[in-house]
């Protein structure tokens, strides 16, 4: 059995990276911390999946240029290129963020810990 390969036309591959430099670009916007804080938002592990979606469907398409290429596809690879480009100088942002968020939730875990425990104590010591 033969695997057959098809070609993307390079006006489904433009559309495909716009679609990609879009979400990039709404996923980047909606990350954005508030004016009134430097620390962008914890990325949610949606928005972390969509993202990596993206990359890699790009990606597919990036491998599947033809070499002949008009000026839309140019400026699609040249917008979906900037997009990943704030992309990486934004990820030691969200890694930031994530990391405040784990010790915020290992926090929490403490606290209810001691609370479950507490509450255990207490029940022991009415029972007696």
């Amino acid at each position: 059995m033969e695997s057959v390969m098809t070609l993307e036309s390079p006006e489904q591959i433009s559309q495909d990276l716009h679609e990609a430099s879009d979400t990039i670009r709404r996923v980047l916007h909606e990350l954005l911390p508030p004016a009134s804080e430097s620390t962008p938002l914890a990325a949610t592990p949606q928005q972390m999946s969509t993202l990596l979606s993206e990359l890699m469907r790009a990606g597919q398409r990036l491998h599947a240029l033809p070499a002949k290429r008009d000026a839309n596809l140019e400026q699609e690879i040249c917008d979906y290129r900037r997009e990943v480009e704030r992309l990486r100088s934004f990820l030691p942002a969200i890694q930031k963020s994530l990391l405040v968020e784990r010790a915020r939730l290992e926090r929490e875990r403490e606290r209810l810990n001691g609370a479950a425990a507490w509450a255990q104590a207490s029940l022991q010591t009415l029972s007696r």
